[in-house]
């Protein structure tokens, strides 16, 4: 593709306006109706985000993990902690995401620090799991390190299936669980026409009890 047909890919950003006014004072209450407005369109998994990692060499690395909850802490998402990830995340527990809701015109960024989540959440969450998916958190006990086929992955799926037949219950792998990003910096972006956006971020300035104070700031688009 040459460079005049990239210029061909443009959309025009027609979407309303976004004001300082309209914004919650906590930034986890906007991303709640924000997230609300984003499923009720209708879009394919709006609990996808992309999720930025910081390696030990200093490499940052991004994938797309699930959200899997949220409440004024901040967001939650599971995986192995032997992943490429989970190493990433023992290291250097700073992380961003985003949440690319195109076909609205929006996206939030978040910039935090991630910590694990209690045993007992863990746990809590692993019950909710398919069958398939609690079998495949046993299969994929080496996450992110190399494999000779996809029979082999069939191979180890097989054998836990068989493992847990008839099991009243399947045990979490004690290598799998979850994480809660704690945001100190969150942006809602709206898409606006003649690439005018609406940006807003929040930053974290204090925490006084159980409380936490936010600056909004409109930032230039």
């Amino acid at each position: 593709m040459n460079q005049c047909e990239f210029a061909d890919l443009r959309e025009p950003y027609g979407a309303g306006p976004l004001r300082r006014g309209g914004l919650a004072a906590h930034p986890m209450d906007q991303f709640h109706v924000w997230f609300t407005q984003a499923r009720g369109e209708g879009l394919a998994e709006p609990n996808a985000m992309a999720l930025a990692t910081v390696e030990p060499r200093g490499v940052p690395r991004v994938r797309i993990v699930l959200l899997k909850g949220y409440d004024r802490a901040g967001f939650r998402f599971f995986t192995n902690y032997r992943s490429r990830k989970g190493r990433a995340l023992l290291e250097n527990p700073n992380v961003s995401v985003v949440f690319p809701w195109h076909p609205i015109r929006r996206q939030v960024s978040v910039s935090g620090r991630a910590e694990r989540l209690s045993e007992e959440e863990n746990d809590a969450y692993f019950r909710t799991r398919p069958h398939g998916s609690q079998v495949g958190a046993w299969a994929s006990e080496y996450q992110s390190s190399p494999v000779r086929d996809r029979a082999e992955l069939e191979e180890r799926f097989g054998q836990y299936e068989r493992t847990w037949t008839g099991a009243a219950e399947i045990p979490r792998p004690e290598y799998w669980g979850g994480y809660r990003i704690l945001p100190s910096e969150v942006e809602f972006w709206q898409g606006r026409a003649d690439r005018m956006h609406d940006r807003f971020r929040y930053r974290l300035r204090s925490e006084e009890g159980s409380g936490q104070l936010w600056d909004i700031e409109r930032l230039s688009p």
